[in-house]
C-alpha cells in the first residue's frame, strides 16, 4: 500500500479529535459572550462524528471512504503525484455515512433518528436558516455520546470526555453535564472527579439511569 495511502486512518482521526474537543467545549462551556457556540457546537459535532466515522471505515481500507476515484484518470499524468489524486477525490458526504459504515464494517449507527435531527441541524446553522439555536447544545451531546463516542471506543480505544479545551480542570465540566442530560459514556479508569460530587448529581437523575449507569460511575469512583 502507498505510505500516504496508509496514513489516511491516522490524519483522519487526528483531525477529527480536534473537532470533538471543539464540540465538547461549544456545547457544555456557556461563558458569557460565548453565544455563538450554541449554533457551532451542532457543527462542530457533525464535524467530529463524519470524520470519526470515516475514521473507522478508512481503517478498513482507506479508499473506501472515495467515491470517484475510478473518474479521476482522465486528470492523471505520468508525473503525477499520488497525493494529487487524494486532494481531487472526493469522498462520500454526511448523509451516506450510515450505509458506508454497515457496508464495510457490518455495523450499524444505533440510533438514524438522531443522526438525521443532527444533519439537519448542521444544514440549518450552514445555510443561516436556524431561527433559534433552542436545544443544539443537548443534541450535539446526545449525538456525541450515544453514536460518536462508542465508535471512537469500540475503534480507538479512546474515551470521547478526554476531548475538549479547558486543560485545566479537565473532564469533570462535560461528565457533570453528561450526568445532567443522563447521558451515558465511555468511562475512563481510574475516573478522576473533583470539581462536582458525583452522588450528588446522580441523586437528581431519574432511577433507571442512578441505579444503571449511575451506579457504574460510583463503583468506578470509588476505586
Amino acid at each position: 500500500m502507498h505510505p500516504d495511502l496508509a496514513a489516511i486512518p491516522d490524519r483522519i482521526l487526528s483531525t477529527a479529535l480536534g473537532a470533538l474537543r471543539q464540540a465538547n467545549t461549544q456545547a457544555v462551556f456557556a461563558d458569557p459572550g460565548m453565544e455563538h457556540r450554541d449554533y457551532l457546537c451542532i457543527s462542530s459535532s457533525a464535524f467530529a462524528g463524519e470524520l470519526i466515522i470515516k475514521a473507522v471505515i478508512a481503517k478498513e481500507h482507506p479508499l473506501l471512504i472515495f467515491r470517484d476515484l475510478f473518474h479521476l484518470e482522465k486528470h492523471i499524468r505520468e508525473d503525477y503525484e499520488f497525493t494529487e489524486i487524494l486532494l481531487n477525490a472526493k469522498t462520500y458526504q454526511f448523509d451516506k455515512l450510515p450505509e458506508l459504515l454497515w457496508v464495510t464494517t457490518g455495523e450499524r449507527i444505533p440510533d438514524l433518528d438522531l443522526f438525521h435531527r443532527v444533519r439537519r441541524a448542521r444544514n440549518s446553522v450552514q445555510h443561516f436558516s436556524a431561527p433559534d439555536a433552542g436545544s443544539f447544545r443537548r443534541l450535539s451531546l446526545e449525538f456525541l455520546y450515544k453514536i460518536v463516542d462508542p465508535l471512537l471506543h469500540r475503534h480507538f480505544g479512546l474515551f470521547a470526555v478526554d476531548y475538549h479545551e479547558d486543560y485545566s480542570i479537565g473532564y469533570d465540566y462535560v461528565v457533570n453535564c453528561l450526568i445532567a442530560y443522563e447521558l451515558e459514556f465511555s468511562v475512563p479508569k481510574p475516573l478522576c472527579i473533583t470539581e462536582f460530587d458525583v452522588r450528588h448529581e446522580l441523586s437528581k437523575s431519574a432511577s433507571d439511569y442512578r441505579d444503571g449507569f449511575g451506579r457504574k460511575l460510583l463503583n468506578l469512583l470509588d476505586r
